[in-house]
Protein backbone atom coordinates (compact mmCIF):
# COMPACT_ATOMS: atom_id res chain seq x y z
CA UNK A 1 0.00 0.00 0.00
CA UNK A 2 1.28 3.75 -1.13
CA UNK A 3 1.48 6.01 1.72
CA UNK A 4 0.57 9.59 1.17
CA UNK A 5 2.30 12.27 3.16
CA UNK A 6 -0.22 14.76 4.94
CA UNK A 7 0.66 18.53 4.33
CA UNK A 8 -1.98 20.90 5.73
CA UNK A 9 -1.92 24.42 3.70
CA UNK A 10 -1.43 27.83 5.50
CA UNK A 11 -5.22 28.23 5.38
CA UNK A 12 -6.36 25.65 7.10
CA UNK A 13 -3.91 25.82 9.73
CA UNK A 14 -5.37 28.96 10.70
CA UNK A 15 -8.27 27.55 10.37
CA UNK A 16 -7.29 24.97 13.31
CA UNK A 17 -5.69 27.92 15.25
CA UNK A 18 -9.10 29.67 14.73
CA UNK A 19 -10.98 26.58 16.01
CA UNK A 20 -8.42 26.33 19.14
CA UNK A 21 -9.19 30.04 20.23
CA UNK A 22 -12.81 29.93 19.91
CA UNK A 23 -13.07 26.57 22.27
CA UNK A 24 -10.50 27.68 24.71
CA UNK A 25 -12.52 31.03 24.68
CA UNK A 26 -15.85 29.57 24.83
CA UNK A 27 -15.38 26.30 26.74
CA UNK A 28 -11.91 25.80 28.16
CA UNK A 29 -8.38 25.46 26.67
CA UNK A 30 -8.20 21.28 27.37
CA UNK A 31 -11.45 21.02 25.10
CA UNK A 32 -9.54 23.21 22.47
CA UNK A 33 -6.69 20.96 22.56
CA UNK A 34 -8.72 17.67 22.30
CA UNK A 35 -11.02 18.63 19.61
CA UNK A 36 -8.28 19.91 17.85
CA UNK A 37 -5.73 16.80 18.30
CA UNK A 38 -8.81 15.02 17.26
CA UNK A 39 -9.34 16.76 14.14
CA UNK A 40 -5.29 16.23 13.07
CA UNK A 41 -5.81 12.55 13.86
CA UNK A 42 -8.66 12.28 11.20
CA UNK A 43 -7.06 14.23 8.79
CA UNK A 44 -3.41 12.00 9.21
CA UNK A 45 -5.42 9.20 8.50
CA UNK A 46 -6.01 9.91 4.88
CA UNK A 47 -1.97 9.08 4.75
CA UNK A 48 -3.58 5.78 4.14
CA UNK A 49 -6.72 6.34 2.64
CA UNK A 50 -6.43 9.47 0.78
CA UNK A 51 -9.30 8.60 -1.72
CA UNK A 52 -12.07 7.98 1.00
CA UNK A 53 -13.74 11.50 1.48
CA UNK A 54 -16.62 12.62 -1.46
CA UNK A 55 -16.84 15.22 -3.34
CA UNK A 56 -18.19 18.25 -1.50
CA UNK A 57 -21.34 18.83 -2.94
CA UNK A 58 -21.37 22.70 -3.19
CA UNK A 59 -17.74 22.18 -5.13
CA UNK A 60 -19.76 19.05 -7.80
CA UNK A 61 -22.72 21.83 -8.54
CA UNK A 62 -19.57 24.02 -10.25
CA UNK A 63 -18.64 20.57 -11.55
CA UNK A 64 -15.41 20.31 -9.63
CA UNK A 65 -13.96 17.44 -8.59
CA UNK A 66 -10.39 18.74 -7.34
CA UNK A 67 -11.08 18.34 -3.85
CA UNK A 68 -12.61 15.95 -1.19
CA UNK A 69 -13.77 16.54 2.76
CA UNK A 70 -14.25 14.26 5.27
CA UNK A 71 -15.48 14.81 8.73
CA UNK A 72 -14.71 15.53 12.26
CA UNK A 73 -18.31 16.29 13.28
CA UNK A 74 -19.39 19.81 12.98
CA UNK A 75 -16.08 20.43 11.29
CA UNK A 76 -15.95 19.44 7.64
CA UNK A 77 -12.18 18.75 6.42
CA UNK A 78 -11.53 19.64 2.81
CA UNK A 79 -8.25 18.55 0.70
CA UNK A 80 -6.84 17.72 -2.44
CA UNK A 81 -5.13 14.40 -3.18
CA UNK A 82 -1.70 15.01 -5.65
CA UNK A 83 0.40 12.53 -6.78
CA UNK A 84 1.97 11.86 -3.52
CA UNK A 85 1.03 13.66 -0.76
CA UNK A 86 -2.41 14.72 0.75
CA UNK A 87 -2.83 18.80 1.10
CA UNK A 88 -5.38 20.06 3.63
CA UNK A 89 -7.27 23.18 2.32
CA UNK A 90 -9.53 23.79 4.46
CA UNK A 91 -11.10 22.92 8.26
CA UNK A 92 -14.26 24.58 8.74
CA UNK A 93 -17.59 24.36 11.03
CA UNK A 94 -20.30 22.56 8.46
CA UNK A 95 -23.15 24.78 9.74
CA UNK A 96 -21.36 27.83 8.14
CA UNK A 97 -22.31 28.85 4.47
CA UNK A 98 -20.46 26.42 2.85
CA UNK A 99 -21.17 27.01 -0.47
CA UNK A 100 -20.04 30.54 -0.05
CA UNK A 101 -16.86 29.90 1.67
CA UNK A 102 -15.58 26.85 -0.56
CA UNK A 103 -16.36 28.96 -3.83
CA UNK A 104 -14.44 31.88 -2.32
CA UNK A 105 -11.87 30.03 -0.82
CA UNK A 106 -10.79 27.20 -3.29
CA UNK A 107 -12.36 28.17 -6.59
CA UNK A 108 -11.23 32.16 -5.85
CA UNK A 109 -15.36 33.45 -6.98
Amino acid sequence: MRKFTVVVDVDAERDLDEIAAYIAEHDSIERAVDVVTRIEQTFSALAAFPNRGAYPKELLDYGNRDFREIFFKPYRIVYRVLSKEVVVVLIADGRRDMRTLLARRLLGA
